[in-house]
């Protein structure tokens, strides 16, 4: 029987990466469409939480969230970036190949809230930078 959170994951993974709706709206949006599917690949990150993975796991896709939201986030040098990153394609793999649970050590935890900052770092620059971006756009006209 296939496992329906990691078909919804890939699947994800699919719209965002390949079907490149993820370069695209950054592209259109920049920093905010960064953020958005950003968030939206949170989703892989939370069937990890539920499911008790490793935290190394988790801060592992958090850090590719937080690698892809912020150099995403350049304007079109970021979006080519997107194109060949595929983030979310990484942490549905991350979540295919690992078995349930497992016993986590402070150090990882650290981990976990050391890819968290970088994550929250990353989104909080994404909008910055978006707003740099339109208000240069809005000066400029």
């Amino acid at each position: 029987m296939p496992d329906r959170d990691v078909a919804r994951a890939r699947s994800l993974a699919k719209v965002l990466d390949y079907y490149l709706v993820d370069p695209v709206v950054g592209l259109l949006l920049p920093g905010v469409g960064d953020i958005a599917t950003s968030v939206a690949g949170l989703y892989t990150v939370g069937i990890a939480i539920s499911r008790k993975l490793s935290p190394v796991i988790i801060a592992s896709m958090l850090l590719n969230l937080a690698l892809d939201a912020l150099l995403g986030a350049i304007p079109l040098l970021g979006d080519l970036f997107d194109l060949v990153h595929r983030a979310n394609t990484k942490n549905a793999a991350l979540l295919e190949a690992r078995p349930y649970g497992g016993r986590a050590s402070a150090r990882d935890w650290a981990m976990v809230m050391g890819a968290f900052v970088l994550f929250a770092g990353a989104v909080v620059g994404s909008i910055y930078v978006g707003y740099r971006v339109v208000s240069a756009v809005a000066n400029a006209l």
